[in-house]
């Protein structure tokens, strides 16, 4: 479950960017972001997302982020407004730092489909917004979005990147994946941070093992959450299915949040516990979950599972009827 969509457009603080203000993540790799699908102008569980970089923000940086500036350099890209107000660089920045070479920061050149960057004063020199010419764009409504967080002058800087919309096949079968396990856990596993090098490569080796994706575990073949997906499993009793959470370190995903509140008063009670690649023969099935929807697991290495197209189904209708909220 990768994507390789274009960037349509990219600002930093409110500013189209530039080279200057993308040389900070190109060259030092520290911050986190979060990923949502816009529809109408609108995403769900808006909320969690604030909440997951207002913390991480405090705990990496020592700063909180404010949800209404977020908010605010949400509409700003999406609207294609040109220029950028003042108020959306956020208290007590300044710009960029003057020396961008410093050792102490050195990091991982930054992954070019998911740039990250700081804001840089004044006016901003030969954009890179490539449906903004000049500095103006029409409105867009349905997009993916991602914003980053650095912070190379010690306050929070924030990038949103718009690429377009990603649209799970209706069908669930065709939905399906085959996940490789991999021995890996994502270090601070509770943040997502950008990076990432394992993780990305065990994902090539998987695809290229003709795998969809990996699945990541810990000592003793202990289930924690796919590369870029959280997973969830089911077994079949006399009262009807139950959820399964592995309760191995993991990100917190949101729509695994959204899901995991709303699942019991379907009928599908949930619980978090330790899931092991031995356990999987028990289970009658798996699904994973990120930003794009939910999906059914139809192979985990050589176990094989039957969808069952009644629970999922039931799991898919839960998550549609997530209301969309406005930004």
């Amino acid at each position: 479950m990768t994507t390789t969509a274009p960037v349509r457009r990219i600002e930093v603080d409110g500013c189209p960017a530039t080279a200057e203000n993308l040389l900070w993540p190109a060259l030092n790799h520290p911050g986190h972001f979060t990923a949502m699908q816009v529809r109408g102008g609108k995403v769900r569980g808006i909320g969690h997302h604030l909440a997951r970089l207002d913390a991480a923000t405090r705990e990496l940086f020592g700063h909180e982020l404010d949800g209404e500036r977020v908010r605010a350099l949400i509409r700003h890209i999406l609207r294609g407004d040109p220029g950028a107000p003042a108020d959306l660089g956020g208290p007590g920045y300044t710009g960029a730092p003057a020396d961008l070479g410093d050792s102490s920061h050195a990091g991982n050149p930054a992954d070019p489909t998911a740039p990250g960057g700081s804001s840089h004063a004044g006016a901003p020199a030969a954009p890179v917004n490539p449906t903004a010419p000049g500095g103006s764009a029409d409105a867009i409504d349905d997009a993916s979005l991602r914003i980053h967080v650095h912070a190379p002058a010690g306050h929070p800087s924030v990038m949103v990147t718009v690429r377009p919309p990603t649209v799970l096949p209706v069908a669930l079968t065709d939905r399906a994946q085959s996940l490789m396990s991999v021995p890996y856990q994502r270090p601070f596993a509770h943040l997502k941070l950008l990076g990432g090098f394992a993780q990305a490569r065990y994902g090539e080796l998987a695809r290229r093992a003709g795998f969809d994706d990996a699945l990541l575990t810990g000592p003793g073949g202990e289930i924690s959450e796919g590369a870029v997906t959280n997973i969830a499993f089911y077994d079949s009793t006399r009262d009807g299915p139950r959820i399964v959470w592995p309760n191995a370190p993991h990100l917190a995903g949101v729509t695994m949040r959204l899901l995991e509140s709303r699942l019991p008063a379907a009928g599908l009670p949930t619980r978090h516990a330790p899931v092991t690649l031995a356990d999987l023969p028990s289970y009658t099935g798996a699904f994973v979950t990120n930003a794009w929807g939910v999906s059914p697991v139809r192979r985990i290495d050589s176990v094989a599972y039957e969808i069952d197209e009644e629970v999922m189904a039931r799991v898919a209708a839960v998550y549609e009827d997530v209301p969309w909220d406005t930004v």
